[in-house]
């Protein structure tokens, strides 16, 4: 039996990747690669147990950073997570795999992936308020088992309200900090997707 129950993820070849323009880290220009991910016959879903050790695909995945005041949300990744290697760690991301139910149409364009964005951070998080949003940039680490069969798209939602509580048991300590917060000491406890984007979000505008 399958440890992901036959759940289907969104993923590009690594090629499709390499031909938008392949980095390590971080970088801006997050609609550039992810309208090339999402012409047609790029993007295609895969059972996620055969693409967590397949790194010739990448899974896209959405990782949304929420900001209120210039703060920015942080939680901890509690033990009931969908991903035991990241148990434990601090955390800015909120989001996960794009899945067949998110799509839009009769094939995957960009109205997939945002449905799937949408659906993510339903899932995760209760918002009393209304925010704008827009695409921060992209994040790769291939320096490790979990990002090399992975691709973060990052997005910014700015917040009107800090009135945000946890829906799902695997975010613990939720609470708003400040940038420089973050840049110190609890810098080395950030998962490493959450070191890049944080460098995406105080870049942004630059």
């Amino acid at each position: 039996m399958s440890r992901y129950h036959g759940e289907q993820v969104l993923v590009v070849p690594r090629a499709a990747f390499e031909e938008a323009g392949y980095f390590q880290g971080h970088r801006e220009g997050g609609d550039h690669y992810l309208n090339a991910f999402m012409k047609p016959g790029v993007a295609s879903f895969m059972d996620r147990e055969a693409a967590e050790n397949d790194p010739s695909h990448k899974q896209i995945i959405a990782y949304a950073i929420f900001c209120h005041q210039g703060r920015i949300l942080h939680y901890t990744r509690g033990g009931s997570g969908g991903e035991a290697r990241l148990h434990d760690k601090g955390s800015i991301g909120i989001g996960g795999h794009i899945n067949p139910v998110d799509r839009q149409s009769g094939h995957d364009d960009v109205s997939t992936y945002l449905a799937g964005v949408e659906r993510e951070i339903r899932e995760e998080l209760v918002i009393d308020g209304n925010c704008t949003q827009r695409v921060l940039g992209v994040i790769n680490d291939d320096t490790n088992d979990v990002g090399a069969v992975h691709l973060g798209i990052v997005h910014l939602f700015e917040l009107d309200t800090d009135r945000v509580r946890a829906n799902e048991a695997a975010l613990a300590n939720l609470r708003f900090v400040s940038p420089e917060e973050l840049s110190g000491e609890m810098f080395e406890k950030l998962e490493t997707w959450s070191q890049l984007a944080l460098e995406l979000f105080k870049n942004r505008g630059a």
